[in-house]
C-alpha cells in the first residue's frame, strides 16, 4: 500500500548521490541553500544534462511526517511572496530607483519566514523566468503577465530541502542515466517554448487593470484579487 505521507522526488545531476548532505550547495539559487528536486522524472533528467554531458536522475523517497512545507502555490501566496524569496537569494541587476524602491517594499511587505519550514515548493527561476522577474522589477511588465509568464512551457516547480530535519526524512532509491542527446534538446525546447509564449503574451493589449510595480509600491495590500 502506498505510503500517503511519502513523496517520490527527483535530483537532477551530474553525479550519483546516495547520501545528500546538508550545507552543501550554492547559497544564492533561488531558494538558498538547499537540495534542489522535482516530482518530474523528465525534469529532473533535463536539468542533469548539458550539450555534451549525459546525467543522472538521482531517485528519492521523502517522509513528510512532521516537515513543515512552505508551498508557494497555494492561494494565500502570490508571485510577489515567489519574487521577494527571489531578491533575497538570487542576484538581480536593478535599473533604476523604482527597481530599488520595489526591492525595499517587497522585502518589507512580502517577506516569508522561510527560515521556519523544512521545505520550499515553488517556481524554479531557471534563464527564462528569472528574465521575466528582472523585466517586472524593471517596471516593463505587470505583475499579471509574470504571473501568467511562471505557467509558460511547462517548467516545473522544485522541492527543496532546505532544514537538517528535511534530510533525515530522505530515502535513496536509486537512479536513471539522463542521455544529453534525448534530454538536452528537450530541455532547450521547453525553454525557448516559454519565451516564445511570454513574448506572445507580452506583445497583448495592456489592461487597465494591469499592476505595474510602481503601482504596488504605492500601496498595494497583500490580498489584493489582482496579485493572484
Amino acid at each position: 500500500m502506498a505510503n500517503l505521507n511519502e513523496l517520490i522526488i527527483y535530483h537532477g545531476s551530474t553525479d550519483v548521490i546516495e547520501n545528500p548532505v546538508f550545507g552543501k550547495g550554492k547559497p544564492y539559487n533561488d531558494y538558498g541553500l538547499g537540495f534542489y528536486c522535482t516530482e518530474s522524472l523528465d525534469l529532473a533528467k533535463e536539468w542533469a544534462v548539458d550539450e555534451n554531458r549525459n546525467g543522472y536522475a538521482n531517485k528519492y523517497a521523502l517522509d513528510l511526517n512532521d516537515l513543515h512545507i512552505l508551498d508557494l502555490s497555494q492561494k494565500s501566496y502570490t508571485t510577489l511572496h515567489w519574487i521577494t524569496i527571489l531578491l533575497q537569494n538570487r542576484v538581480f541587476t536593478l535599473k533604476n530607483d523604482i527597481s530599488k524602491l520595489g526591492r525595499d517594499y517587497l522585502l518589507q511587505n512580502f517577506s516569508l519566514p522561510t527560515g521556519d519550514y523544512d521545505i520550499i515548493k515553488g517556481y524554479r527561476a531557471d534563464d527564462s523566468y528569472f528574465a521575466y522577474a528582472e523585466s517586472f522589477l524593471s517596471n516593463t511588465i505587470s505583475i499579471g503577465r509574470l504571473s501568467e509568464a511562471l505557467r509558460f512551457g511547462n517548467l516545473g516547480e522544485q522541492i527543496v530541502l532546505i532544514s537538517k530535519k528535511s534530510f533525515e526524512h530522505i530515502r535513496f532509491l536509486g537512479y536513471e542515466i539522463a542521455d544529453s542527446s534525448t534530454y538536452y534538446p528537450l530541455r532547450k525546447d521547453r525553454n525557448e517554448r516559454a519565451r516564445l509564449e511570454f513574448l506572445s503574451n507580452r506583445q497583448g493589449t495592456p489592461s487597465p487593470y494591469d499592476l505595474y510595480l510602481n503601482d504596488i509600491i504605492r500601496g498595494v495590500p497583500a490580498d489584493d484579487p489582482r496579485l493572484q
